[in-house]
């Protein structure tokens, strides 16, 4: 990063403004964010499987699966949203994104409610792999604020 995207913070060194990330960073991040997701889902579930069984890895699997398509989504809406701040064209309305984005939250209970019944797997493994979207988002958060 260069060093206009820097400030002096009392003592502890260079920072970076949150308002100086450049909107391509975010969408890398949103990218990177989306594919450690996936990597870390798969790796987990195979690890499950082998420790606890099929069931449970399964819905390790559900929760990344869902994780890291709620990470794609709202990479969607922030290119929206650039798009609308930036005064570009955009390929669909604002009303229609968030139908699908609702639409799509709708798909994501209905998905959840059906690998608690159909997998009958721990509940936990399931949160375990819904909660992969904050652990890498957040992670690759630090990464790039560290630079």
């Amino acid at each position: 990063m260069t060093e206009e995207h820097r400030t002096e913070d009392s003592g502890s060194g260079p920072t970076t403004k949150i308002a100086d990330i450049p909107d391509n960073a975010v969408l890398a991040l949103l990218n990177r964010a989306t594919r450690n997701c996936l990597i870390l889902g798969l790796v987990g579930a195979l690890a499950v499987w082998i420790g606890a069984g099929w069931r449970n890895a399964a819905m390790l699997a559900t929760g990344a699966l869902i994780s890291a398509a709620s990470i794609h989504e709202w990479k969607r809406l922030a290119e929206l949203i650039q798009a609308k701040m930036n005064k570009l064209e955009t390929p669909r309305s604002a009303p229609v994104a968030v139908l699908f984005f609702v639409l799509r939250l709708m798909i994501f209970g209905a998905l959840i409610y059906g690998s608690l019944k159909c997998f009958q797997g721990s509940p936990v493994a399931l949160l375990c792999g819904l909660g992969l979207a904050a652990i890498t988002v957040g992670y690759e958060a630090v990464r790039l604020l560290a630079e």
